[in-house]
């Protein structure tokens, strides 16, 4: 085993789980489950886009850290930087991978705050491009064009539950209940700071009652059981490749077979 990877070694991992030239590719990582790499993080992203080639894309979930739910003091409003895609930093809750991808030259970012993603490679503007401003995983959203395109998700080291394109799952579910969630963030309209008004089904908790906390690493195994999708090692990281538009499938049947409307 080496000591450290390097971005040829990562590239033939990720070719040898599936992963294709053309691929676009959702990916979810835990950058330390990988082990040292040779140039840091930067080579996972490189053996990426070795792997999908020039005309393949990966994408990243960024999210942002500011609505007026983490404002305790409504005063502090006025002191809320406006959501900027070029600028405005990556939650650190998912992580590190997609700050890294946000801010590797090329790379676009989608104009939805808390639903925001980063893209790069060859359609990195049109999975980008048109984000819906109100439900925000539903088809208009870098997630409908994924699933539309035929592409990939992929978790390196990340628990099953951070699957975020189940977030796409929920909103397609024909469901009873789903909670929704309304809101406000700052943006940026003809140069100025507005407070929109934002609504969704919820993301942070289970979209309807009874369902547990992390019930998508429930639906990823389930999935997995029928013989879809495939497991492997990304450098000594356990890793998980699957198809977009069947895991969504899958997932929707699984949730309206419990939740029948």
């Amino acid at each position: 085993m080496p000591g450290i990877w390097t971005r040829a070694a990562l590239a033939e991992h990720l070719s040898a789980l599936g992963l294709v030239r053309g691929d676009a590719v959702l990916v979810h990582a835990g950058l330390r489950s990988v082990g040292p790499m040779l140039g840091g993080p930067d080579a996972l992203i490189d053996a990426l886009r070795d792997a999908v080639g020039p005309e393949g894309t990966i994408l990243g979930y960024c999210d942002w850290n500011y609505d007026d739910r983490d404002l305790a003091d409504p005063a502090l409003r006025v002191h809320v930087p406006p959501f900027d895609p070029a600028r405005s930093r990556a939650t650190r809750d998912n992580g590190a991978f997609p700050e890294l991808l946000r801010t590797t030259p090329g790379a676009c970012r989608s104009g939805n705050p808390g639903a925001s993603f980063a893209a790069l490679g060859g359609k990195a503007d049109w999975f980008t491009a048109d984000h819906a401003m109100d439900y925000g995983y539903g088809p208009q959203s870098p997630l409908g064009k994924l699933v539309a395109s035929g592409g990939k998700t992929l978790l390196v080291g990340a628990p099953l539950d951070t699957m975020t394109l189940l977030h796409h799952a929920e909103h397609l579910a024909d469901i009873p209940g789903k909670r929704l969630r309304r809101y406000q963030s700052p943006i940026l309209v003809d140069g100025k700071t507005v407070w929109r008004d934002f609504e969704e089904f919820d993301t942070s908790d289970p979209v309807v009652e009874g369902l547990a906390d992390d019930y998508f690493e429930e639906v990823v195994e389930d999935f997995l059981a029928t013989d879809q999708g495939r497991r492997g090692l990304i450098g000594h990281a356990p890793s998980v490749l699957v198809d977009a538009p069947a895991v969504v499938a899958f997932a929707v049947d699984w949730l309206e077979r419990r939740f029948p409307a």
